[in-house]
């Protein structure tokens, strides 16, 4: 696969683009919007963006109060300072009144690299899921974040987008369908099924591939939102192949991993793995070598699948 855009890049552009038929939308950022891209949507209209400074409980207070007054907010920062700073603020002044502002957390997960575990978002999925009328996207690439962008401007409650640093490698290069809540099928398979999101759906894929080569047919579901779940395609997959492994960039408590068993276990209960950070936090370092450290790759991916496979359904 090739390699694309950052989803942060993808989103500021997104966002800018956005701009121009939406002349209700407003953009807040936590004083980072050279790095969470909001600075796209800055320079083509300046008089709809807010630099509110490095204050995320205000960024969030402002976002909240724009929207009461009419407008549709939109706030970015990093994803941890946003999430874990100002969780207080929404809950109470943007979940419960259930208000019109998307929240962008930029720079998640490990593969923020070198900024280190203070910077580093692994609970924020978790977080977000957990404030009810929230939904919650986690695109694989370029193209989904733009189409989720897109999707998420159209309706009115609240929402949380995860976009990261790195550039991703392309998984949707045609003309693809994207809805909220609802999951894509990137590769039938009858042995086992991947469920991924995020930069995890490309590992997923490699996978996919690896165990193709052992005789194993792994379907691949991109579930890019974590709330509401696609419970059909959970159901489906635990039907037709009796076995589920979840991969995500997260803590494997509450994020991806913890929705997709509850809806199994709701459903279809069938034996399940799951790949994704374990009760620790990470370090300092380069993101592909902190992604193999933390078993975040195709790799372990394949073991999981590979030990699933020695367990009857």
């Amino acid at each position: 696969m090739k390699l694309g855009k950052a989803t942060r890049d993808a989103f500021g552009l997104a966002l800018a683009k956005l701009g121009e038929t939406n002349p209700d939308i407003v953009v807040l950022d936590g004083d980072v919007n050279n790095s969470t891209r909001t600075e796209y949507f800055a320079k083509k209209f300046p008089e709809r963006f807010f630099n509110v400074g490095i204050a995320e409980s205000d960024l969030v207070g402002t976002a909240a109060g724009m929207a009461s007054s009419g407008k549709r907010s939109w706030l970015a920062s990093f994803a941890c300072f946003v999430m874990c700073n100002a969780y207080d603020q929404l809950r109470m002044s943007v979940a419960f009144p259930s208000l019109d502002v998307k929240v962008v957390g930029s720079h998640a997960g490990i593969s923020i690299g070198e900024d280190g575990p203070s910077q580093m978002a692994i609970e924020d999925v978790s977080l977000a899921c957990s404030l009810p009328k929230f939904t919650v996207v986690v695109p694989a690439d370029e193209a989904e974040t733009e189409q989720a962008v897109q999707a998420l401007a159209k309706i009115k409650t609240p929402a949380y987008l995860r976009v990261g640093r790195p550039k991703v490698p392309v998984i949707y290069e045609n003309a693809f369908p994207f809805q909220l809540g609802k999951a894509n099928q990137l590769r039938d398979g009858k042995d086992v099924t991947i469920i991924a999101n995020g930069l995890m759906v490309s590992e997923a894929l490699g996978a996919a591939e690896q165990l193709a080569a052992e005789g194993v047919q792994a379907r691949v579901l991109d579930m890019h939102t974590a709330k509401p779940l696609d419970d059909a395609a959970v159901l489906a997959a635990a039907k037709d192949t009796g076995r589920i492994v979840v991969a995500e960039e997260h803590l494997l408590h509450g994020g991806l991993g913890s929705a997709v068993a509850m809806s199994a276990a709701r459903q279809q209960p069938v034996p399940m793995r799951f790949v994704g950070i374990k009760d620790t936090f990470a370090e300092s370092g380069k993101p592909e070598e902190l992604l193999a450290k933390y078993g975040l790759t195709a790799g372990d991916i394949v073991r999981e699948a590979m030990e699933l496979m020695g367990t009857k359904a």
